[in-house]
């Protein structure tokens, strides 16, 4: 930024470290814990993934706005991410599906953005010593209260034993048959009767449903606190455990109770990430608290069975704590980047999960015969 031009947002780390910059979206404030993503691509879909409520994104790769933005990359109807933070100002779109351009979105959505961040500096400083508490303010005169800001960000509570999953949710039940997008037609339709799935709604992303349907699943959606009569009422083939936000222990309180019961029916059952973490507790293991989390959509991961590596987009800031799997449960899929636990399954039965997001949105797509496996599990049922 040149040494001239006033800062109009700023970025107040809980430490005291104060970042300056130019803001863009809509002006005020907002206290969430900052990550970083690694993604080249998907920056509307990362904005709008549930998964990110009570974060603050800070992207590491720079040309943040160069795709523009369209309703049809929306993972939810609204952004969820509390803020952006970026290396240079949002870029302007070059691109034929583009609809808008990044800072009109994120003004009309009502987040807040910050350009001219030395963003790698920002990185490390998460890499080394965790996700720290922020406040990130925007105010086209250049007015800042930095002490109120440093001290609103070390009086946040943080993500441990806070349930977002809650503010997430749908607030009823829905059907879903839009499938994955595809050249030329779009997206498209699934027609006629398929797998019943019920897919448990703790923050789902709509290219994970969209997966589901594209994979022959009829779905119906209820929301996280469903229980587990309502899941059955639906006489479902499989059940789907979504993604989601916050504390896996704190939305386990009721999450939990229902995948125990729904267990004990023999039924399929797949988790993505939170959906992931809530299996691993319903089955008697536990969760802890990463240091900076999985974001990015390059996070290479082991298959355990077969030792095939695929290269995954993540976005966790929680994992399951792989020793304390009980016996019947086995790891599926390791990270190469750290070791940490990405997948389970119950030994002799058709119920697994992972800690990656196999449906590619944004990120690469060598995961995607995870919801085949999951269709296939129910097909294997309905023959007897």
């Amino acid at each position: 930024m040149p040494q001239t031009q006033v800062p109009t947002a700023c970025l107040a780390l809980a430490d005291g470290t104060i970042f300056y910059g130019k803001g863009f979206g809509t002006p005020g404030e907002t206290v969430a814990e900052l990550v970083f993503n690694t993604a080249m691509t998907g920056y509307q879909e990362i904005m709008t993934d549930p998964s990110y409520a009570g974060q603050i994104v800070t992207f590491t790769f720079p040309h943040i706005g160069n795709t523009g933005v369209t309703v049809e990359d929306d993972e939810t109807a609204e952004p969820v991410a509390a803020g952006m933070v970026v290396k240079w100002d949002p870029t302007e779109p070059s691109n034929w599906r583009a609809t808008s351009d990044l800072q009109a979105w994120m003004a009309a959505k009502g987040r807040i953005g910050i350009g001219g961040i030395d963003t790698r500096r920002l990185t490390r400083a998460i890499r080394q010593q965790g996700a720290p508490h922020v406040a990130l303010a925007f105010d086209p005169e250049g007015k800042f209260d930095l002490e109120a800001l440093v001290a609103k960000a070390r009086a946040w509570q943080g993500l441990v034993g806070l349930d977002l999953a809650k503010d997430v949710t749908c607030a009823q039940s829905y059907r879903w048959d839009e499938m994955r997008w595809a050249w030329p037609e779009g997206y498209s339709r699934r027609e006629g009767p398929g797998l019943r799935v019920v897919a448990v709604d703790y923050g789902a992303k709509r290219n994970i449903l969209r997966c589901l349907a594209s994979a022959g699943c009829e779905v119906t959606v209820l929301p996280a606190t469903a229980t587990a009569e309502e899941v059955l009422a639906h006489d479902p083939e499989g059940v789907f455990l979504s993604n989601g936000p916050g504390d896996p222990a704190a939305t386990g309180a009721y999450a939990v109770p229902m995948i125990q019961e729904v267990l004990k029916h023999d039924l399929p059952v797949f988790g993505i990430c939170l959906g992931h973490q809530m299996l691993a507790l319903a089955l008697g293991a536990q969760t802890v608290k990463m240091g900076h989390g999985h974001h990015g959509a390059n996070h290479p991961v082991k298959e355990v069975g077969t030792g095939k590596v695929e290269i995954t987009s993540m976005n966790h800031g929680f994992t399951v704590d792989a020793q304390t799997l009980p016996a019947g449960v086995v790891e599926t899929h390791v990270s190469l980047f750290d070791g940490t636990n990405c997948g389970i399954a119950v030994e002799g039965k058709p119920v697994f999960s992972v800690q990656h997001h196999p449906e590619a949105s944004p990120g690469p797509q060598d995961s995607f015969y995870l919801f085949d496996r999951f269709a296939e599990a129910m097909r294997a049922r309905r023959a007897g």
